[in-house]
């Protein structure tokens, strides 16, 4: 077990680290989303049940280091899926989280490339693949979404997740 990996990553709170041996793939075989939906609070909010959303945002990102597109406007309260697509040739993946947070993870990325982990809040989507995120945005507030794999997200590979406060009656 690759043990400084796993405490940097728990430290940081990202969750289970899967330590199987140095020949896995950083991320995993293929596009997946976690068995399990684990519904923690987190500031940007919480992740949902597939039957919950309302409305399908599609982004798409490629080998150019980009998003499509790389702003997203959503209401407080709002359950979206964020269908994503990988129209690239290299293995891509789109994290939720808060500026900090996301470089707080890419620079453990950069040190520990064959990191495992695998969030509810995150998308890891081999080339030509598809994979999706269903989050409900339940703060207010602007909040990002990354590629974190090593040399992506220094790239550029980034885009804003704008949370519309609600006013009464606005939902």
């Amino acid at each position: 077990m690759n043990t400084p990996t796993a405490v940097l990553g728990l430290a940081l709170g990202l969750g289970a680290l899967n330590t199987l041996g140095s020949t896995a793939l950083a991320h995993g075989p293929k596009a997946h989303a976690p068995a399990t939906v684990v519904k923690e609070q987190k500031p940007w909010g919480m992740a949902a049940d597939a039957q919950e959303a309302r409305r399908t945002i599609t982004i798409t990102m490629g080998d150019d280091m980009r998003f499509r597109p790389d702003v997203i406007d959503v209401r407080e309260g709002e359950t979206v899926r964020l269908a994503i697509r990988n129209q690239g040739k290299l293995l891509h993946e789109l994290v939720i989280g808060t500026q900090q947070e996301l470089d707080e993870h890419a620079a453990l990325m950069v040190k520990f490339p064959n990191m495992q982990h695998d969030e509810p809040y995150m998308a890891h989507v081999d080339p030509g693949r598809r994979g999706e995120i269903v989050w409900t945005f339940n703060r207010p507030g602007e909040f990002k979404f990354a590629c974190l794999i090593a040399g992506h997200y220094q790239a550029g590979m980034v885009g804003t997740v704008r949370v519309r406060p609600t006013t009464k009656g606005n939902m």
